[in-house]
């Protein structure tokens, strides 16, 4: 296995800059150098991407920016030991060794498991005592060796051992009855150093406090499940993660304290006492199930929520997972349609029933791509197709998942594919989602004899919430809502002239008003759900998508051009690198390349991004630009209809935000565009 770390990838004692983005910059450089990436201002952009998510320095003087990207060809560790300490975010204060861990985008688990270890080592104090006390470039790499071969550090590199730490208080500590158990998972959105570094220090707060402790790690390289009997022995559990707990289901019904994982590296004793705490406060907060007491726990915490924040949570989960499916099927169909021309949506079946190249069928005139050109393409767009016609049921069904967890789902197809069936379309999705959601809940709240739950969330609720969702879809609503929207599907399809361009300023604000958000997931679903619709008879709905789209790409164009063309003086560093990665995140219609700089500067960023989408919206629908594909931006350019027009909707667009954004900056201050954060003070 090739080595991670090398003298060449090791700088001792110099002064690299006085921010994080310095330091990771030069750290970036010298992987690149050692022929282990591919440049260096990608593997930069990713790691400081990485570091604006969540501070990377913890407590003892340590930084660990770190990043999987795709310009990393080998895993690498670059090291340095700076003469001035630079503020990582920690909360005892600056750092002054820094790791730096490049991964591959697709790492190999041995790499993966590595590179955690050596991050767990970071906690040890006579490993960075070590490395504080090391002389040579080679010391270091010896030290790092010898943390991955499980060597004590004194012997690594002949630095002193460090004296000796204070016994771990007895285990009478704890109580008085013996320990108290704690189980815990760990968890950050890389995987990589965080997991790992909060599991040991929380082992360690646990074993000074007398508490047996076990934790799960959820990381890079998978994570081996804790006992379920280990499980059901605890008294609390602890959640330090950034993201989902894989498998939380096991935890059902334990009292739980949850937080950040960087929590569990700064403040692990704290978490320890919370948790034992909360083992023995009958009102704690614990993991739910679809037990009838769990059940009404997590209602009882639910109920500080507003309605208008639980529906919103709620669809935009159905949202979220209904989109795959959709830009899936819609780049699909539009490839179809490149190879086998329009005409493929009539006669795909036929093609695919003939079953040959040869035998095709007569009313079908042959694609310029000739019989290949058309089998494929028939072949593409009936998978399209066929991937398109699960987006009412997938939005319904994780919409109720959002309401009742995974007995939702199942209920919540159903009563979306009814939806489809009865022509309820976007609309009814929507409503039949909500009424499985609330149903599965509901039933799910009965109180059952113990030997019945193991068939609630299998069975029962899945069953009966089917039939109540569905039924009222078949009997009551469904009709109704068809109606409406066969109405609205009618009125957006007689749009004209200014009517249209209306029509498109409103959703160009839509899409720029929250960059990802609800408002703009509204305008994005409200495009997608017409887009089966469309065809060169009904154009209405692929006009609308077309213009969805380019508003979308504006925002983050628009921040590239200002910071990296137009004004690079007028923003910070920080805003200049994330502006080299918006481009291609706008031509790919990510809008929320633009939110580094709204965060920072929303009160002149989220309003010029508004007016530049709605130029973009009402230039798109007046220009009739068509879009057969949900999603892609610039790279489905052979999906696009009028694409020369839908390129300058966009070009103008991004050039008013950017010029709009510029102004405002210069002429709207509230302080020195060129000011930057102070370095934190160090103690001599």
């Amino acid at each position: 296995m090739t080595q991670l770390i090398t003298p060449q990838l090791v700088s001792l004692d110099q002064n690299l800059g006085d921010s994080p983005a310095d330091v990771i910059r030069f750290l970036a450089g010298k992987v690149a150098a050692a022929g282990r990436a591919s440049e260096v201002e990608g593997l930069f952009a990713d790691a400081f991407a990485r570091e604006q998510k969540t501070a990377t320095g913890v407590p003892g003087g340590i930084a660990i920016p770190h990043c999987r990207s795709i310009a990393v060809t080998e895993p690498a560790l670059a090291m340095a030991r700076l003469s001035n300490k630079v503020d990582f975010g920690a909360k005892d204060g600056p750092a002054d060794i820094i790791f730096f861990i490049a991964a591959p985008e697709g790492a190999d688990q041995e790499h993966l498991k590595l590179l955690s270890k050596l991050a767990r080592s970071l906690i040890k104090k006579d490993f960075t005592a070590a490395l504080r006390a090391a002389s040579t470039e080679q010391d270091i790499v010896d030290l790092v060796d010898g943390a991955l071969a499980d060597k004590p550090a004194a012997h690594a590199a002949g630095a002193a051992a460090p004296a000796a730490e204070a016994a771990p208080a007895p285990a009478s500590a704890a109580s008085s009855a013996g320990p108290k158990r704690i189980v815990a998972v760990t968890a950050c959105p890389t995987g990589i150093a965080h997991t790992y570094m909060a599991a040991d220090s929380l082992v360690a707060a646990g074993k000074e406090m007398g508490v047996d402790l076990q934790v799960e790690t959820q990381g890079s390289g998978g994570f081996t499940a804790l006992d379920p009997a280990v499980i059901a022995a605890a008294d609390a559990v602890i959640f330090a993660v950034d993201v989902d707990v894989r498998g939380k289901e096991r935890f059902a019904g334990k009292p739980v304290i949850n937080a950040p994982v960087k929590r569990g590296i700064d403040e692990p004793a704290k978490m320890v006492q919370e948790a034992l705490a909360a083992a023995t406060d009958p009102h704690a907060h614990r993991v739910p199930h679809f037990g009838a007491e769990e059940r009404a726990e997590q209602a009882s915490e639910a109920a500080s929520e507003h309605l208008g924040t639980k529906v919103k949570k709620v669809l935009l989960t159905g949202v979220s997972y209904m989109i795959p499916f959709v830009a899936g099927g819609g780049l699909l169909i539009a490839l179809g349609f490149l190879l086998g021309s329009y005409e493929i949506a009539g006669v795909a079946d036929k093609i695919l029933g003939a079953n040959t190249l040869v035998n095709l069928p007569t009313d079908y005139p042959v694609h310029a791509w000739g019989p290949l050109g058309a089998y494929l393409g028939a072949v593409l767009f009936k998978i399209g197709a066929l991937s398109l016609g699960f987006l009412v049921p997938a939005l319904g069904g994780y919409i109720a998942y959002g309401i009742a967890d995974r007995p939702g789902i199942a209920p919540g197809f159903v009563a979306g594919a009814v939806s489809g069936y009865m022509g309820a379309g976007f609309l009814g999705g929507l409503v039949g989602g909500l009424l499985a959601g609330v149903t599965a809940h509901w039933i799910g709240s009965f109180s059952v004899p113990r030997w019945l739950r193991g068939l609630m969330p299998v069975v029962i609720i899945p069953l009966l919430a089917s039939i109540v969702a569905s039924g009222l879809m078949f009997l009551v609503l469904g009709g109704p809502i068809a109606a409406v929207s066969k109405g609205l599907s009618a009125w957006l399809s007689g749009m004209t002239g200014t009517s249209a361009v209306v029509l498109g300023i409103i959703l160009g604000l839509m899409m720029c008003f929250d960059l990802g958000g609800p408002v703009n997931k509204v305008a994005y679903s409200f495009a997608v759900a017409g887009l089966g619709a469309g065809s060169l008879a009904n154009p209405a709905p692929l006009q609308i998508m077309a213009a969805v789209m380019a508003a979308g790409m504006v925002p983050p164009l628009a921040m590239a051009l200002a910071s990296t063309v137009l004004d690079k003086r007028g923003f910070s560093l920080a805003e200049r690198e994330n502006g080299k990665a918006a481009w291609l995140l706008g031509l790919s219609f990510i809008s929320e390349g633009a939110i580094p700089f709204a965060a920072a500067d929303p009160l002149r960023v989220i309003p010029s991004s508004m007016i530049g989408g709605a130029v973009t919206g009402a230039l798109s629908m007046a220009f009739g630009v068509t879009s057969q594909a949900p999603h892609g931006g610039a790279f489905v350019f052979f999906a696009i209809g009028n694409v020369l027009m839908f390129f300058v909707s966009i070009a103008v667009g991004a050039v008013v935000t950017a010029l709009i954004l510029i102004a405002l900056k210069r002429w709207a201050v509230r302080k020195p565009v060129e000011a930057e954060q102070a370095p934190v003070p160090v103690a001599a």
